[in-house]
């Protein structure tokens, strides 16, 4: 955990060092939670605190993300979508981890990733306490994305944990070409299933949905479209985790110059709730937000 230290936790150059850190800890772990996968592809003995069964690999990847970005300087708080409670590791900001996203893909070996979100401030936090937030996918290579400010980032993270920038100043394609979207078609709402009806019914866009958020998201990054886990008649909340997914999703997003939404207003301006609170998540090229909500406001 971290020691001691008397850097500022309100000052803007510590927070930044503090996010550069923890940028680092995230690349040069990446790897090692890659390497830890085979052999953890099955349920563990409990489940987290939204009722999903943890796999192996989920455990694996929290503590070892806890104890790394625990050690970092300048973080005060680490939360994970696996554990109920906060973890008091220092002072300074707050760090939120989905340590494995997409974990039911290990079975099929299919892509999934870790979200963080860097915080300033106690949690749950608002939308616009977010300083940063990044996220690794593990596809065929290894990558991760990094939004801070209005600048995105994509980089490549090597086996033994370097990295180099891939992509600068990562932007939406301003003509979407994929879409994807969560969820039993029978319990979505009629609003967004004729949002839904008339996106596929574009010629010039196509499906991709992996069952994985991030890797879905990241779709969208690269060819422009919208991803949605929308609201559902039996959860008007969804099932993604507010501050571990759709603040930090929606934070990326609109940085890259697109578009996020609850089916209302921005995610960054959804109301945090509890630490574990759901939301709707709809995010891509702003015009097709912007029908989308339409659609609700009928």
């Amino acid at each position: 955990m971290s020691d001691p230290d008397t850097t500022d936790p309100s000052d803007p150059e510590s927070i930044t060092a503090t996010v550069d850190a923890v940028v680092d800890v995230v690349a040069r772990t990446a790897p090692e939670v890659r390497e830890g996968l085979p052999g953890r592809r099955v349920a563990a003995e409990g489940q987290n605190p939204s009722g999903e069964t943890q796999m192996a690999a989920d455990v694996f990847a929290d503590d070892l993300l806890c104890d790394r970005l625990g050690a970092v300087s300048g973080v005060g708080t680490y939360a994970s979508e696996e554990r109920e409670a906060t973890v008091d590791v220092g002072s300074g900001v707050s760090v939120c981890v989905d340590p494995l996203d997409g974990s039911s893909n290990l079975e099929p070996n299919a892509a999934m990733g870790t979200i963080v979100a860097v915080y300033e401030g106690p949690l749950p936090a608002t939308g616009h306490d977010i300083r940063a937030a990044a996220y690794v996918l593990y596809g065929p290579i290894t990558t991760m994305v990094v939004a801070r400010g209005d600048s995105v980032t994509e980089y490549v993270i090597r086996d033994g944990g370097d990295y180099d920038v891939l992509t600068r100043d990562v932007r939406l394609p301003d003509d979407p070409t994929v879409y994807g979207f969560g969820g039993r078609v029978p319990n979505w709402v009629e609003p967004f299933k004729e949002f839904a009806a008339d996106v596929e019914s574009d010629p010039s866009m196509k499906l991709r949905y992996g069952g994985a958020m991030i890797g879905d998201v990241n779709q969208v990054l690269t060819y422009g479209g919208i991803f949605a886990y929308p609201t559902l008649s039996h959860a008007p909340e969804s099932k993604l985790r507010t501050q571990f997914e759709g603040y930090p999703v929606g934070f990326i997003v609109e940085a890259a110059g697109g578009a996020s939404s609850d089916g209302h207003q921005s995610l960054l301006d959804v109301d945090p709730g509890d630490l574990h609170a759901r939301t709707p998540v709809y995010v891509g090229n702003q015009r097709l937000i912007d029908d989308l909500e339409s659609r609700f406001e009928k």
